[in-house]
């Protein structure tokens, strides 16, 4: 399948590894210092760009967490609309630091994945200067994200932009009873500058 040029961009855009060093410095309250990875992986590649992410905090780097696959496609009714799948490996712990250890990602087959049916966005996008894109990924409306882990159902607000240096996360957990954030981008989006790119070919 050929992929669209902004299906490219967005892969090219997602993967890498990221920091919010500037951020965390200025709001320490608010912003833990963290270290996000997004590392392509080789699976669904008839119709999609798939990447493994994961994170940690800067302070204890050894202990990464969220481990997932974020799977990137083009819908079918339109080449230039994306959209983003999420799955969630069935036992996150055997990849845990994957991100910098990619040989435990060359076994992993969909099979070991559970996807998360509304765990997915929409992805928009606006042409900046010459071929370089502003992504913007939201969810569709009346989707709820949500999943097990550790027995617990874990509801989740999914969200992000990106550009070719930056990525900005408004990932959030929810309290299903109160409805309101508990974790994550409580005061605005997670604010990443990419530090080393990964290839998506």
């Amino acid at each position: 399948m050929n992929f669209s040029p902004q299906l490219i961009a967005l892969g090219e855009y997602l993967a890498g590894e990221f920091d919010n060093r500037e951020q965390a410095i200025a709001d320490p309250v608010w912003y833990v210092h963290l270290r996000l990875s997004q590392r392509p992986v080789n699976l669904f590649t008839e119709d999609s760009i798939t990447l493994f992410a994961e994170q940690a905090s800067v302070i204890s780097l050894d202990q990464p967490y969220r481990q997932r696959i974020i799977r990137l496609r083009q819908r079918s009714n339109s080449d230039a609309s994306l959209e983003v799948q999420y799955y969630m490996p069935q036992d996150p712990g055997a990849l845990r630091g994957a991100s910098h250890n990619p040989a435990l990602l060359n076994t992993l087959t969909p099979e070991q994945l559970d996807l998360l049916p509304g765990c997915i966005l929409t992805v928009t996008q606006k042409t900046l200067a010459g071929d370089r894109y502003q992504f913007t990924a939201t969810p569709p409306p009346e989707t709820r994200c949500s999943f097990t882990y550790l027995g617990n159902i874990v509801y989740v607000s999914l969200g992000f932009e990106a550009t070719a240096a930056e990525f900005h996360s408004y990932d959030k957990g929810i309290d299903p009873v109160t409805k309101k954030a508990t974790w994550g981008a409580i005061m605005g989006p997670y604010r990443y500058t990419k530090r080393n790119q990964y290839s998506i070919r």
